[in-house]
């Protein structure tokens, strides 16, 4: 049996309606990226056959910390409570471009004060956005964000009740990789 892994999905469909292509961000766990494939399902049943990923990590690093996967009771007994996993969802716009862009990061912090403090300090917070096209501002957390959310409540809730994740700080320096393309949830096979 393998290890179960958190993972962070971008997912893509056009449901009924809609006259473009949607998208939505999916955190699950499973031991592998086809484990999650009925819980995407049920998670954005509105996008039917059309429903892919268009973007996808396996989470096990963040700058200095691991993140690993474990029971819940085992967290129970092991989990820093002051720090959090944090999702954030940064919106922004360019001279020119009939867009909106977005940038999603995961950040580890104490608080929502503190990520957001992380996400200002981001080359794409500092680079989007002009006079007269600002971002949209959150006057909560004081930064441009369309989302700041906890992951362990992005999860489904069947996953919440087994499961928790572990942050552990470490010196290391390693980055997840990201995969990228057009990912058809039934050609998914246990290469990933």
């Amino acid at each position: 049996m393998l290890q179960p892994k958190l993972f962070m999905l971008m997912l893509g469909g056009k449901p009924p309606g809609r006259n473009t292509e949607q998208h939505d961000m999916f955190f699950g766990i499973g031991e592998t990226i086809k484990d999650l494939v009925p819980a995407i399902k049920a998670f954005w049943p509105e996008a039917k056959a059309n429903l892919h990923i268009d973007a996808w990590r396996e989470v096990n690093h963040i700058p200095g910390y691991e993140i690993s996967v474990v029971p819940r009771a085992a967290a129970d007994e092991t989990e820093d409570i002051t720090i959090k996993l944090f999702f954030i969802n940064l919106g922004g716009y360019k001279p020119g471009e009939f867009d909106e862009l977005h940038y999603k990061m995961l950040v580890v912090a104490k608080s929502m004060g503190e990520a957001s403090t992380v996400a200002r300090k981001s080359a794409f917070y500092k680079h989007t956005g002009f006079k007269g096209a600002a971002s949209h501002i959150d006057d909560k957390y004081g930064v441009d964000v369309d989302d700041l959310q906890l992951v362990k409540d992005m999860l489904p809730e069947a996953v919440k009740q087994e499961y928790s994740l572990l942050l552990t700080p470490t010196d290391e320096v390693t980055e997840d990789e990201i995969h990228l393309g057009y990912f058809q949830l039934h050609k998914l096979d246990y290469r990933f």
